[in-house]
């Protein structure tokens, strides 16, 4: 077991030097961050200058070493544009895209997994083939196409739901939740829907798919032929060990959710990281577009591992090592 997690944790550790170094490389190009925070009326000694302040006249290697360093304990610089720690402005970001992360997760589960039952059960009914349909749309629309037609019908055309920002929002300490008001939670309703349309249509289709699956194998027969009831057979027998792979693919689609916010952020105007990532681009802001992928980085590497130990947890065959296998 021990081994187990350590070579996942040094697994860990090089996936996010790489994702490091390849963020810090590629945003060498996005542009001159002094240029863009001095403007083009400054001098050619003012830009020099400023240059020098920030480090970007060092070479490549020695601003990423630094980096890295610094990325070790919770350090990514100052922001170029605001002149504030990266780190403060990701930790006041961070709970707003959590907390539409989460709701859009819970409307996903909540909404997909009944009527991927439904489906499953009742496989040629009306119903059933209206839920595919929308799912297939689901699929297909892109998130920002969703979130402007929502706006379009919900805020502009009917007026009953805020088209952007995040509302009222009661401090808990350094944490800012917007579900605890009224209007914190109207704000809410129209982005966590975009943002969930594409995870709820494939938690659906895949709880239809393994439930449709799992409903051919022998011991369902078996069960079956036992004389139980379809109820007792479809949501204690089948039900359950359809909800095991669907509820890997939803833990790692939920760094998914974190990620990907920025389209439904910048539509909404919604004061998460994406929208702060979507802004640091725009002033060719290096450090916290640095920061902000090496943190969704961070979240998609914690999600797998868990994963991987829960499996490991779980599954019996995993803790037994074959003599001269290397655990894989």
């Amino acid at each position: 077991m021990l081994a187990f997690i350590l070579r996942r944790l040094l697994q860990a550790a090089i996936v996010m030097l790489v994702v490091a170094f390849i963020a810090f490389a590629l945003f060498q190009f996005v542009g001159d961050p002094a240029l863009a925070m001095l403007g083009q009326d400054a001098t050619p000694e003012q830009h020099q200058q400023l240059r020098r302040d920030l480090g970007l006249d060092q070479p490549f290697p020695v601003q990423f070493a630094h980096f890295v360093a610094n990325a070790a304990q919770g350090e990514f610089g100052i922001s170029y544009r605001q002149g504030r720690n990266v780190s403060e402005l990701l930790i006041e970001r961070f709970p707003a895209t959590l907390e539409l992360a989460i709701c859009a997760a819970v409307l996903a589960l909540a909404i997909g997994i009944p009527v991927g039952v439904y489906t499953a059960l009742r496989r040629r009914g009306l119903l059933t083939q209206f839920f595919m349909a929308m799912s297939l749309l689901g699929v297909s629309l892109p998130v920002f196409l969703v979130g402007i037609l929502l706006i379009l019908i919900f805020a502009v055309a009917l007026g009953w739901l805020p088209s952007y920002g995040r509302g009222e929002v009661v401090q808990i300490g350094r944490i800012g939740l917007g579900l605890l008001t009224a209007d914190g939670a109207r704000h809410l309703i129209l982005p966590s829907i975009t943002l969930a349309l594409f995870q709820l249509a494939l938690v659906m289709r895949m709880v239809r798919a393994e439930m449709l699956e799992v409903q051919r194998t022998d011991y369902i027969k078996f069960a079956r032929a036992r004389g139980l009831s379809d109820r007792l057979i479809n949501f204690r027998y089948a039900l359950k060990n359809t909800l095991v792979p669907v509820i890997t693919i939803v833990g790692l689609q939920m760094g998914s959710l974190i990620a990907f916010a920025i389209v439904t952020e910048t539509v909404f105007q919604w004061p998460g990281m994406g929208l702060l990532f979507i802004q640091s681009v725009q002033g060719a802001d290096i450090p916290i577009m640095a920061a902000y992928l090496m943190l969704i980085s961070l979240v998609f590497v914690v999600i797998n591992l868990t994963v991987d130990l829960l499996y490991f947890a779980v599954d019996p065959r995993l803790r037994v090592e074959r003599p001269g296998s290397s655990g894989h």
